[in-house]
């Protein structure tokens, strides 16, 4: 009768360990890019062990990953917090991401197969369901797949982890740019012209329909931003 005292191999102990964090980093990801923990909230072990139902460890761990990631900030004295996005560094983001997306735009129109064309329109078909019932959390989740999909399609692994990279980044940042459901079927209409000019075969017209994709959207958060911070500059004004 095996003895249920024995303990772990420490290989074993170790995949175990790396396992759980994986997943914790995984989770806490998910709920970070879903809108269920905001920019700037403050991350507690005490909270997230008892959420996911793994001791305090793995959780340690899957923070270091989520810095990594570019998601999370650790401060020393001070604990782990959501990453808040300055405007600047959006902008930046904006401009490298609307780079690589004319890269892989330009890689589709050659290379995209008939299946990959089909599993994008139907990211694209939920997407406009999601701006029809105004559910922009959904709409979010899916834009943010839809793109994750193309790159995964266009073949490079290095391009595929930078640009994942970034989009995870500025996914803390756009999530209040896309609360105007009034955006949203224009968005749907975006994506589909992307879709078009891709299967069209011509490298120059879908590179650039990327491009202007991310271009456009970078105008619309600098005008959102420019109208959020109107009321602020003209209580200011008023003091002054």
């Amino acid at each position: 009768m095996p003895d249920s005292h024995v303990i772990p191999h420490p290989t074993i102990a170790l995949l175990r360990t790396a396992s759980l964090s994986s997943a914790a980093q995984q989770e806490i990801e998910r709920m970070i890019l879903a809108g269920e923990i905001a920019p700037g909230a403050k991350l507690t072990e005490a909270w997230l062990s008892e959420r996911l139902g793994i001791s305090r460890g793995p959780i340690r761990e899957a923070f270091r990953m989520l810095e990594e990631a570019g998601l999370v900030r650790q401060e020393k004295n001070r604990g782990v917090f959501v990453r808040d996005i300055p405007l600047d560094e959006a902008v930046e983001i904006y401009d490298l991401r609307a780079a690589m997306d004319e890269l892989i735009g330009r890689r589709l129109a050659t290379s995209i197969t008939p299946e990959q064309s089909k599993k994008a329109r139907a990211i694209v078909d939920r997407m406009e369901a999601a701006a029809k019932s105004g559910d922009v959390d959904a709409y979010h989740l899916l834009n943010l797949q839809f793109h994750d999909a193309l790159v995964e399609f266009a073949g490079n692994r290095k391009l595929a982890a930078i640009y994942r990279k970034l989009v995870k980044e500025l996914a803390l940042f756009r999530r209040r740019n896309l609360n105007d459901r009034g955006v949203l079927p224009h968005s749907v209409a975006e994506h589909r012209q992307i879709l078009k000019v891709i299967a069209s075969g011509d490298t120059e017209a879908a590179g650039r329909a990327m491009y202007e994709h991310v271009i456009e959207s970078k105008e619309r958060m600098l005008k959102g931003e420019a109208v959020r911070s109107a009321p602020a500059r003209a209580r200011a004004g008023r003091r002054g």
